[in-house]
């Protein structure tokens, strides 16, 4: 029996952090952010690219919006698109580390982790030329010690504060977008996938197609479009 209690709450510890996404009292416990720092400004971020066709599409509408967005790229999607993830960075946005593969991290040894985060930011700087300092983890989904691993390597967490759902295949660009923009304010981080490699297929089409209204919604609240550092 307290062996079996043991393990149970040595789990527990393992997993103590995984509920922040959905669970922001989880998220103030463990200081992970889900909003900007600052009451100003509204990110508009996109995980799991870079993808051959909806990073374009992505760039393409947020160059017309003017609009500045942060990009969490996967270190195994940038080795298979490096001069995309280049063209994100030159575009003038934020690259930011989802990491090499994008698995559970509850799954995961520490060793495991390290070894991932350290090929992950090799492969994105050397694709982009930045070295990006903001993580969001697979799923949204910490365990404890990848978050105590993100924060010696002088690492920033990140989830969101708004979600499109974008990534379900019943989603639509109309929902998406409402969901989006539901009660946006500044400060809000707005979770987006311009990819579909880990999703419902071309799931990305709806994403893009829902873009314009999200970007759109975002400079009625008068609020600038800013990148996730910005006010981190």
């Amino acid at each position: 029996m307290r062996v079996d209690l043991a393990a149970a709450g040595s789990f527990a510890a393992w997993c103590a952090p995984a509920a922040a996404p959905v669970a922001p009292f989880v998220a103030t416990a463990f200081r992970i952010p889900r909003r900007l720092e600052s009451p100003t400004g509204i990110s508009i971020t996109f995980d799991d690219g870079p993808h051959p066709q909806g990073t374009p599409a992505v760039l393409r509408e947020l160059d017309r919006a003017g609009a500045r967005a942060t990009f969490f790229l996967v270190g195994e999607q940038v080795e298979r698109e490096p001069s995309l993830a280049a063209e994100i960075a030159a575009a003038g946005h934020e690259i930011a580390i989802h990491g090499y593969r994008h698995v559970l991290l509850l799954r995961r040894s520490p060793r495991a982790l390290r070894a991932d985060f350290e090929q992950a930011a090799e492969v994105i700087a050397t694709a982009t030329g930045a070295e990006p300092r903001l993580y969001r983890p697979p799923y949204g989904v910490f365990s404890a010690p990848a978050l105590l691993l993100v924060r010696r390597l002088g690492w920033r967490p990140l989830l969101w504060s708004r979600w499109g759902r974008d990534w379900e295949a019943r989603a639509t660009p109309e929902r998406i977008a409402a969901r989006a923009t539901r009660d946006l304010a500044g400060g809000d981080v707005v979770l987006l996938h311009d990819a579909d490699h880990y999703s419902s297929a071309d799931s990305w089409r709806r994403t893009v197609a829902a873009l314009p209204a999200i970007l759109a919604a975002s400079a009625a609240t008068g609020e600038p479009f800013v990148t996730a550092s910005q006010s981190t």
